[in-house]
Parts: structure tokens; sequence; C-alpha cells
């Protein structure tokens, strides 16, 4: 009983260890860590874990889990791996791989070892960068899909067709591949010298297919013209023959010539760089550029009267110049102009702000054009609205201004009919304010209601008339109330029809 007992349980021991054997023996020290992968890839617990083809573990479980990638949360898978002693630490740029086993989708982990002198201690996790997307049995089986299977179905028959019966010919030209590679060695040498910068062609030779692919049309039509040319070329092999003796020293000429042209090539590229947004804006522009040389077109002929008269004036400007007495004129000019500033400076708003002058001479012509007997004369015309009022304008003998009394209203008042006239002066009105803003006020407003009284509008002074309180109206059809005098109204009158706002604004 007692050799039973001990051959049973040595039998069960070795069916537990054979059995446990996949996931670690038991009281068998292990270099535990973990690793990120972006998909498990049918991994499953037990299955080895190999460097090199030989294996340093198992798999102790797989569990999933998120990260954060370029702000995106994404799922991976999380490796717990039981790994041998011998390979610990595992340095810390090794990288981890899914690979395929067997056909039937047996998998293992494979770890290329690195070289870092820094390892991962025990319960450190191997991160996601330094772990690939292995390529699956399955991904390389969908890649042939209907359509491929069709595609590589015509493939295969095309070149079936192609070569059938060409036997022989495939003979004569693998004999003509022995002097074929016999001179392809040295371009190939020269093809691979670092000094050739092949890789930079294949660059710029993509680079120029991105650029020609647009006008593959217009290339088309080039090729098909370019044989055109090609077959006047063969009409006059002689003529070839000697354009063909003439390219050397063509070509001695412009290698120096090119080298001298060199910085300016450099300098138009720039030129050409710089002038792309102009080359850009051209489509929309050309048609008032044509235009305007359209418009030129008409107009330069006559520009030669303008330049014959523009010399004869530059020619009098050159006598003006070179006379004695230009320089005593200029210098008495000088000290006429140092004179009269004060007085421009003061005029000049009237003039540049209120256009006075204008104003002025306006009404000028019309005034001195009354005819007389020995020519023209000075037209005057006053309306006379009145004849009931005391002291209206047209009176001879006035002893104050007109007025209407306090209590009536001087836009409305009527005796008999009659208006009544209202005294408003102001002759010396401004022309800007101190901050240079237009206040043409001369001829600007009708009569105002006054009187503007001295407490609020200082330095304007009313006129009342010698019966302010109202008391002699019956007798005298006046007040003293509406009258008015002040050089400066409250406020600003603004321009004139052709004025400006500001003094600043005077070009």
């Amino acid at each position: 009983m007692l050799v039973g007992a001990v051959t049973i349980l040595v039998v069960t021991v070795s069916v537990f260890l054979a059995y446990n054997a996949n996931r670690g023996l038991p009281f068998v020290p292990t270099y535990d860590i973990s690793a990120r992968l972006p998909n498990a890839s049918n991994l499953i617990r037990g299955d080895e874990v190999r460097a090199g083809g030989f294996r340093i573990g198992v798999i102790d479980s797989i569990k999933p889990a998120t990260q954060l990638i370029h702000g995106r949360t994404v799922p991976v898978a999380v490796i717990n791996m039981k790994l041998d002693q011998t390979v610990k630490p595992l340095p810390i740029d090794s990288r981890v791989l899914v690979r395929s086993r067997s056909a039937i989708g047996l998998k293992y982990l494979e770890v290329t070892v690195g070289k870092s002198r820094q390892g991962y201690r025990s319960g450190a996790s191997i991160p996601l960068a330094n772990a690939a997307l292995p390529v699956e049995v399955d991904d390389l089986l969908n890649t042939f899909d209907d359509r491929t299977r069709v595609a590589e179905k015509v493939v295969l028959s095309g070149y079936g067709d192609a070569l059938a019966g060409r036997g022989p010919d495939i003979n004569v030209a693998l004999q003509s591949l022995n002097p074929f590679f016999h001179f392809l060695k040295p371009v190939m040498k020269n093809l691979g010298d670092p000094r050739t910068r092949l890789r930079e062609f294949f660059k710029n030779l993509g680079e120029t297919s991105a650029q020609l692919a647009p006008v593959a049309r217009v290339q088309a039509e080039l090729f098909v013209k370019m044989a055109d040319t090609f077959a006047a070329f063969n009409r006059c092999p002689g003529c070839l023959q000697q354009t063909i003796e003439k390219n050397p020293p063509t070509l001695d000429t412009a290698i120096a010539s090119l080298r001298v042209q060199r910085p300016f090539l450099v300098d138009f590229t720039d030129l050409s760089r710089r002038l792309m947004p102009v080359a850009n804006v051209l489509p929309v522009a050309l048609p008032r550029i044509n235009a305007a040389l359209a418009a030129g077109t008409k107009v330069l002929p006559q520009t030669v009267v303008l330049d014959q008269n523009t010399e004869r004036v530059f020619r009098a400007l050159d006598d003006l110049v070179n006379e004695p007495t230009t320089d005593l004129a200029l210098a008495e000019l000088r000290d006429t102009l140092s004179v009269l500033k004060p007085t421009i400076n003061y005029a000049a708003p009237y003039q540049t702000v209120c256009d006075y002058t204008t104003m002025f001479t306006t009404g000028l012509g019309q005034h001195q054009s009354e005819g007389v007997a020995a020519g023209t004369g000075e037209r005057v015309l006053l309306k006379s609205d009145n004849m009931v009022q005391d002291n209206r304008f047209n009176s001879v003998g006035t002893d104050r201004p007109p007025d209407v009394p306090t209590d009536q209203d001087p836009r409305t008042r009527t005796v008999n009919g009659q208006a009544l006239e209202i005294f408003h002066g102001g002759p010396y009105y401004p022309a800007i304010d101190a901050q240079g803003n237009a206040d043409c006020q001369n001829g600007q407003f009708g009569y105002m209601v006054g009187p503007f009284g001295t407490s609020r509008y200082k330095p304007h002074k009313s006129l009342p008339g010698d019966d302010a309180a109202n008391t002699q109206w019956s007798r005298m059809f006046a007040g003293g109330s509406h009258g008015s005098s002040a050089d400066n109204s409250p406020g600003l009158a603004g321009t004139t029809f052709t004025g400006v706002a500001n003094l600043r604004d005077v070009p």
C-alpha cells in the first residue's frame, strides 16, 4: 500500500507539472514584467515568449486597457509575462512583436533584446512605442479579394499569351544579356556613387511628375507635335548632321558662359519667386492692363505736342533762371512774403476752409454790371418790406436798430400785413475755431431768435432798444428784445458748399 501510494503521488505530481509546464514551474523564481501591445493578435495565456528563437518565458495573463494617443483614447492589450531570470534585466530599448508559430493560428511573443545599459525592473511595463503590429496571415489572404483575383487571372493570361512560342527569342535575349551586364557594371558603379545623389534624382523626378500630371493632355499634344518635328528632321539628315557637328563648340561656349551667368541665374530665380504673387494676379489684372494699353495707344501720339510744349516751357524756365534780375526778384519776393505772412496766416482759413473769395467774386460780376450811358455801374437792389415800422433798414434817420417787442414772435409778427424787421449783426465772423474746425458763419444761416445774453454766451452782447420793458410799443413799434449782434455765434456753423471740415484737411 505504501509503494502504491508513493507511486500515485509521483504520477500525480508529474501530471501536474506536465500540465503546468507551459505556465511556469512552481517554486522557480521568475522575472515578471508586462508589455503594452496595439493588439493581442490571438495570443492566449500560456503562449511562449521567445528571444533569438529560444524560449525565455511564458505569457501569464492578458488584459484589455485603454491609452491616450494624440488626444484620442484607443484600446490596447496588456500582456503580463513570466520570464527566466537569465534575461534579467531586459534592456529598456527592447522591442516586442507577436509572431505566428504555425499555420493553424498558434502565436508567440518575440522579444528583440536591445543594447541599452539600462534595464526594466521586475513589475515594469514595456511601453506601447516599443511594440509593433504584426501582419496576420488573414490580412495577407484578404488582399486577394474578388477584384484582385480577376486582375491576377488577366495578368497571368497576358503573360502566358506573350511568352507562348517565344522560346528562341528568350534564348537570344539571355545571350544578349552577357555583354549588356558587362557594360552595365561601370554604369551602376557610377550610379551607386554617393556623389551622384541618385536619391535626390528620384525625389525630384517624383516632384516633376506631380507637376506634369495636371498638364498630361497638353504633354500628349506636345509629343504629337514633336513627332511632326522629328519627321521634318528626318527629311534632311545632312542638315541634322551639320547641326550636331556645331554642337561641341556651342557647348564649350555654353560651359564658359553659364559659369559666369550662375550669379545672374541665382538672382533671377529669387526674382521669379518674388514675382509669383504678381503672376497669380495677372489673369485678373490683364483685362484692365489691356484696356489701359488700348487707351494709351490712342493718347500716345498726342503726347508729341505735349512734349514739344513742355520743351518750350523748360527752355523758358532756363532763360528765366539765367536772367540776372531773377535772383533779385526772388529776394524781393521773399521779403514781400515775410511782410505778408501774418496777413496770409490770418486770411488763409477764410479762403482755404470757407472759400469766401469765391463767394465774394461769384456775385461781384453781377453787382458791377448795371448798364449806364458810359458803360456799367454798381447794381444795388434793396427790397423795402414795410412802411409802418420806425427805424427800419431803409430809413434815413434811424436812431436805433430795428426790433420787435419781447412777447412777439419775430418770425411771424406783422403789422397791417407787413413783416417787421429785426437787426442781427456780425461783421467779423470767424472761419475756424481754436481747433481748426470749420465755423463759416458768414451767410450760413438766417436770423436767429435773440438776444444771446451776456451770462451764457460771453463775450456776445445784446443790443436792447430804448424801451426794453415794452411800454411804448403802440408808439414806436419796437421793444429792443430780439435784436442782437455777435461776431461768433454759439456752436459750429460748419463748412461752405466747397469748403473742408478742418484746417488740417486743406491740401
